[in-house]
């Protein structure tokens, strides 16, 4: 009996001793799986990082094509994005650019009392005291308030991976802008505010005109005094579109009023660029008088 007991005992203890290693084993397995998919993913990531540098480079060599008339490129691209595909389909590319200032200037704004800059502050001040009328923001004043603290600050709202952009002061991301609304929303529990598409109407770029051709129809509306859907209908047109100008002025406005805060038939160098490739990966950059500035990278979308 005792032999036999001997032999289990030794069994089971075999069977214990395996079964341990197995779930050790199996422990191990799993921590080398996760290394190895982490491992993978830094190397999808580091050669998506490396072709978006070779997309960068060629993108920016095609623009210095066009420094002698850079109007002639980035007003198709403010229009329509731009996709190139391989023919097999193995790698895409879309590019989509935007003018800088295509927005009043949020920062103008802070230009009360200013006299020499008047006209930007006014222009700044209309637009703000209209979008809290049409909306009903139920304190504009402490809005206001928020915005000219954030205007005159060292940049307080910006998030730490921002960090770059406590260079300089004033509101200079759609970003930074964006937290100046959540606190207000957070302080005054009033909702509305974050319905207003505030890119549609204001920028957030270093511009002193206001680059109306390329401007959102919401805008042009509030500027001009004309009804939306007429201007989206101007808007929509592609060939033989009439001059801004001209169709403010068919249209009851007055572009003559505000023709100095404008920059007219003056192009704008300045841009906000941004390309999609692989499977969700993007980046951003601003080209500002022939010259690349923030390139941004970032992971899967």
């Amino acid at each position: 009996m005792d032999k036999i007991k001997n032999v289990r005992e030794k069994k089971g203890f075999a069977l214990l001793l395996t079964l341990s290693v197995l779930s050790v084993i199996i422990g191990l397995t799993m921590v080398l799986l996760s290394y190895f998919n982490k491992v993978k993913s830094d190397a999808d990531l580091t050669k998506a990082l490396i072709q978006g540098d070779v997309y960068y480079a060629d993108i920016l060599t095609e623009f210095k094509k066009f420094k002698e008339n850079p109007k002639q490129i980035f007003t198709a691209l403010y229009q329509f994005p731009v996709s190139m595909r391989t023919p097999d389909g193995r790698f895409f590319v879309t590019i989509k650019c935007e003018a800088l200032g295509k927005g009043v200037n949020i920062n103008w704004l802070s230009y009360e009392g200013n006299l020499t800059q008047q006209p930007l502050y006014l222009i700044a001040q209309e637009i703000f005291d209209k979008l809290v009328q049409q909306y009903n923001i139920e304190d504009a004043d402490r809005l206001r308030e928020l915005i000219l603290e954030e205007i005159g600050s060292e940049s307080k709202f910006i998030l730490k991976s921002q960090s770059r952009l406590r260079q300089k002061k004033g509101i200079i991301s759609y970003q930074q802008f964006s937290t100046i609304i959540s606190n207000y929303q957070l302080e005054v529990d009033d909702s509305k505010v974050s319905h207003i598409g505030w890119e549609n109407y204001f920028s957030f770029a270093n511009v002193n005109k206001i680059d109306a051709e390329y401007s959102s129809p919401e805008l042009i509306s509030l500027l001009f005094d004309i009804d939306l859907s007429t201007v989206k209908e101007w808007s929509s047109i592609l060939i033989g579109k009439p001059s801004l100008m001209s169709f403010v002025n068919e249209n009851g406005g007055e572009y003559a009023s505000k023709k100095n805060i404008l920059a007219g038939e003056t192009f704008l160098d300045a841009s906000a660029c941004s390309v999609d490739y692989g499977s969700g990966y993007r980046f951003t950059f601003k080209y500002i008088e022939g010259e690349s500035k923030h390139f941004e990278f970032y992971g899967k979308q």
